[in-house]
């Protein structure tokens, strides 16, 4: 594949992000990660025993608000390529805030589901999508380092939330700990998006009198069609993975210790990943940079496939998940950008949110139904190694087609 001597990331002459907003906004990015989606494991068992609800019954109001953040996907985009950022993300935070205040109160299932569809509307105007994409508009020779650093405390979401959160359960009871919850939002992360987002500078490319083209012009090109290929593969690989791992390692016989501390090492990974990024792609090519970082996927899948009941593999698996989940975060947020339009990337990314929502919410149900066929999840990460293939091929060829046209970025 032929690269552009000239893809090398080089930054410093390009307008930079102003001092302090990667860093609030990354702090609203822990917030918000933290609490709406890292939390609701710890809520769980909370929900079934005082709401008198089944396991499916509760774990369905988060599937409600993944599927509610995927219908919102298009439409937060194209507000936020219309400049409308601050008024979604305030409006983000405020959900969260009502979602949590209300969820706290919740005597039923139905009150508990109307909550969480409010959370969902939340997730859309609030997690890294929407964030993504105000980097992606405001400074657009410089996005993709400033992305990198605002996934680093992204990442450490589930490290954070879920002792802060469990302690929060322990000392005042599930409905005072989503009060707290509830205060940040409001406190916290309504205040920082009110705050860094004012204005709205746009792109050099959006000041031209020219508007960019229609989202059918994009859709009919392979690029597209390559890239989403692999988002919703990759979310739903991910997204299985996670619902299974615990009973994957156990299945395994490892240690109790190990099949605790595997799951836990993951987040540290990613961050990890994230900056060995940061740290090198001043010195590498950025496309063969992205050509290379989704082979990881595969890699850890091929290794939790074999049925073996070793320490050493659950730590290289760790290895290679944890860094494949971290630096994969970073080519999802910028291939849109630099190989399809970077004018519509918000929207473009926006028209996967539905079809990606469903992958994640049928994912962990098929595993389960391989599993429940054969009797072990071999088979099941078997094909999910594939996939992970297929995903990578689909990106491979649409960088391939992007790079052959000029289309990149």
């Amino acid at each position: 594949m032929s690269i552009p001597p000239n893809a090398t990331l080089t930054h410093s002459a390009h307008r930079l992000p102003p001092k302090g907003f990667v860093l609030w906004l990354s702090i609203a990015q822990l917030i918000s990660w933290g609490t709406l989606f890292y939390t609701f494991a710890l809520l769980l068992s909370h929900f079934e025993r005082d709401l008198a609800m089944s396991r499916i019954d509760a774990a369905l109001a988060f599937s409600i608000a993944l599927f509610c953040e995927g219908v919102l996907a298009l439409w937060v985009g194209k507000l936020i390529e219309q400049g409308r950022a601050r008024r979604v993300m305030c409006a983000g935070s405020v959900l969260a805030a009502i979602a949590f205040l209300a969820m706290s109160f919740a005597q039923s299932k139905w009150q508990l589901y109307t909550a969480w569809i409010v959370a969902g509307f939340a997730m859309a105007g609030t997690l890294y999508a929407p964030a993504f994409a105000v980097l992606i508009r405001r400074f657009p020779e410089t996005y993709r380092r400033a992305i990198i650093t605002l996934t680093f405390l992204g990442g450490l979401a589930s490290t954070v939330f879920i002792p802060v959160s469990a302690a929060l359960i322990e000392s005042l009871g599930w409905r005072g700990a989503l009060v707290v919850l509830a205060a940040l939002h409001a406190i916290v992360c309504l205040p920082i998006h009110a705050y860094w987002l004012r204005g709205d500078h746009g792109s050099h490319e959006t000041s031209n009198a020219s508007a960019p083209p229609e989202l059918t012009h994009f859709t009919k090109q392979f690029p597209f069609w390559g890239l989403a290929a692999f988002f919703i593969l990759f979310s739903g690989i991910t997204t299985s993975i996670g619902a299974h791992l615990v009973s994957i390692l156990r299945e395994r016989e490892l240690p109790v210790s190990w099949v605790i501390a595997i799951p836990a090492s993951i987040g540290l990974l990613q961050v990890a990943g994230r900056l060995l990024l940061y740290v090198a792609e001043r010195h590498i090519d950025v496309h063969r940079a992205n050509r290379y970082i989704p082979v990881f996927l595969p890699a850890a899948l091929a290794v939790l496939a074999i049925s073996m009941s070793s320490p050493t593999l659950a730590l290289l698996f760790a290895l290679l998940y944890g860094m494949a989940n971290g630096m994969i975060t970073i080519v999802k947020a910028t291939a849109m950008a630099q190989y399809v339009s970077r004018e519509r990337a918000a929207s473009l990314n926006g028209l996967l949110g539905l079809p990606t929502a469903v992958m994640r919410a049928l994912g962990p149900s098929l595993l389960a139904a391989l599993w429940t066929i054969t009797g072990n999840y071999t088979l099941g990460l078997t094909l999910l190694a594939i996939l992970g293939c297929a995903a990578v091929g689909a990106f491979w060829l649409a960088q391939r087609r992007a790079l052959a046209s000029g289309l990149t970025q």
